[in-house]
């Protein structure tokens, strides 16, 4: 990964990322603009440190040297452009951690661009979305005509800065697909009960990267994702669109990030290595009588980012076949990607009828 640049590499996930880099025998060079940041952690790690911002005119002239960058700085909707700007101009892969939906949809966008260019552009390599992309990807194996896709996400402990000032950001709204359009919708508009492994829960939909990633992956042009939430979440949840115009007021959103920075500091150590979280998902035919079904349980989703995020980076460096264009995890490495990631386990729950029996559940997992 000598080849490798990590921009944003001092903050939580940044930091982790950079030292797993480094762990598994490789060299990258880290980024970003706070330059005291930048060089105390590459004095650390003992690798090259490289200070710029990206609202400067020359981002091309620090990416030509490298093969692929790894985007992780949030909010992405803000570094994500003029990165993928660069890499364009360099014939520079683009890969980064996000789990922000516009993101996804301008990239997404881009594709022609990165064809042309020869390279490719794969955000959301770590949490979001690698384990829903590749579990949509697995239903939509099991049911190819399927239509329609839902996703539903459950655990986690502890949140980090950066992903907590990215939520401030986009408090309000949600969205889903439908017949191929992105649909803006209420926050929570939609509720459902789901069964992550201990009965059926209560959950709400939520404006998750899949929106985007999913129809990519799978063809399916009607997604929605819902999170785990207690019933009184919904309310809540429901209020936040009435306070919109506050919350994203300059004096409000400026002092959630303050309190955000004041008190978050992403999960602990113990937290990384006991924690986890449920990825659940089904798909149905035009008719609805058919359908399919699966759980995957992975760890700590911070961790499970880390490890992704990382060999993701590897397998585009090492690959001369990796495709050129947008790409999602599952399009890239296949539906397979996330059962090769420490502590993950898919269990197929139902699947279509076939032959007038029903094919048996099957569980995976990576020992």
């Amino acid at each position: 990964m000598d080849s490798l640049l990590i921009y944003g590499s001092y903050g939580y996930t940044g930091r982790l990322i950079a030292r797993e880099a480094v762990a598994r025998g490789g060299s990258p060079a880290l980024a970003g603009r706070n330059g005291r940041a930048v060089a105390a952690r590459a004095d650390e790690l003992g690798v090259e440190g490289r200070t710029f911002d990206l609202e400067s005119a020359d981002i091309a002239s620090h990416l030509a040297t490298f093969d692929a960058v790894l985007n992780c700085a949030g909010p992405f909707v803000e570094t994500a452009e003029p990165l993928v700007e660069a890499c364009l101009e360099t014939d520079t892969d683009y890969l980064d951690i996000t789990g922000e939906f516009p993101v996804f949809e301008c990239l997404r966008q881009r594709d022609p661009a990165a064809r042309a260019a020869g390279i490719t552009l794969l955000p959301g390599v770590g949490f979001d979305v690698v384990p829903s992309d590749c579990l949509a990807a697995f239903l939509a194996e099991q049911l190819p005509d399927a239509d329609r896709l839902a996703l539903g996400i459950k655990g986690g402990e502890g949140i980090s800065r950066g992903t907590a000032r990215t939520l401030v950001e986009h408090l309000g709204g949600g969205v889903v697909r439908r017949n191929g359009r992105l649909i803006q919708v209420p926050t929570a508009f939609r509720t459902r009960e789901v069964d992550f492994g201990d009965g059926p829960e209560h959950a709400v939909t939520v404006p998750w990267g899949d929106v985007v990633t999913a129809a990519h992956s799978t063809g399916i042009e009607s997604v929605e994702v819902y999170a785990a939430a207690p019933p009184w979440a919904t309310s809540v949840l429901s209020a936040v669109d009435s306070l919109e115009w506050l919350l994203e007021s300059r004096p409000v959103e400026g002092l959630l990030k303050r309190l955000i920075d004041a008190r978050l500091n992403g999960p602990d150590e113990q937290q990384l290595a006991t924690g986890s979280a449920v990825v659940w998902g089904e798909v149905r035919d035009e008719t609805g009588d058919r359908c399919a079904r699966a759980r995957l349980r992975t760890p700590n989703p911070y961790a499970l980012t880390v490890e992704s995020a990382v060999t993701a980076a590897e397998r585009v460096l090492e690959s001369d076949g990796m495709p050129a264009g947008f790409q999602t995890p599952a399009s890239a490495f296949g539906s397979e990607f996330a059962l090769e990631l420490t502590g993950t386990e898919r269990e197929l729950l139902e699947s279509p009828l076939e032959s007038g029996e029903a094919s048996p559940s099957v569980a995976e997992s990576d020992d």
